[in-house]
């Protein structure tokens, strides 16, 4: 199946000097002087098991609400069950906005949430994960299995080559990730990750926390450095 990419990305990669050419999000000057990423939307990776720690749950429900609190509309995968109902019924019955993005293979009662403010359906899990792309502005991974890796790592892959500039964070429950971040760290040290593409994935274990860092984002010089191929600074 041919890679799919989302349509406002496909002008994106580097322009002069390692910036992006293209970029969705927007930064607005904060008044203390540094720049602050402006986020309207949130893409929510997360686990659709509910064979799991109820701490899991109560996370993505905790997320769900704060987000509807501070009026982020979300978008995620369009389940009903596991950490992704709990997130979407606990923003829901805060007023929140949530846009579920399903495939039509999933649609079927036992796994779609029929609640939401609005249901897409697609034909792949290509096009869901480009389609939730589309509409994102941030991203966040809660705990989950293969396909929440997946995700994460997809969206981690198309800042690392330049396609987008957004804050990606990880809401690291229990030390859930840690395994993960100790991988990433090796990767890292033997020279398959950069410094600089390590500082994409912005990490913490409270999503108040995890929201003001996405928030003061700030992405790393020099990027383009991945795909042209030259050595460390310095």
């Amino acid at each position: 199946m041919a890679f799919i990419l989302p349509q406002r990305w496909r002008t994106g990669r580097f322009g002069p000097h390692g910036t992006i050419a293209a970029w969705p999000g927007k930064l607005l000057p904060d008044a203390d002087g540094p720049t602050r990423v402006t986020l309207t939307t949130l893409c929510v990776f997360c686990g659709s098991s509910d064979s799991v720690d109820p701490a899991y749950l109560a996370a993505a429900a905790d997320l769900g609400r704060l987000l509807a609190e501070r009026e982020l509309s979300i978008v995620y995968g369009g389940g009903r069950t596991g950490l992704m109902g709990a997130l979407a019924q606990a923003a829901l019955a805060k007023g929140g906005r949530v846009v579920g993005v399903l495939p039509r293979f999933f649609d079927t009662p036992a796994l779609a949430e029929r609640s939401l403010s609005e249901l897409e359906l697609v034909d792949s899990m290509h096009e869901r994960k480009a389609r939730m792309a589309e509409l994102a502005d941030g991203f966040i991974a809660l705990p989950g299995g293969f396909g929440t890796f997946e995700e994460l790592f997809e969206i981690l892959t198309w800042a690392q080559i330049g396609l987008h500039q957004s804050p990606i964070g990880v809401l690291n429950v229990q030390g859930y990730f840690d395994p993960l971040i100790e991988l990433i760290e090796h990767a890292a040290a033997q020279g398959f990750i950069y410094g600089e593409h390590r500082q994409l994935l912005q990490i913490e274990s409270e999503p108040g926390a995890l929201l003001e860092r996405m928030t003061a984002y700030q992405p790393a010089g020099d990027l383009a450095r991945w795909v042209d191929r030259r050595s460390e600074p310095g």
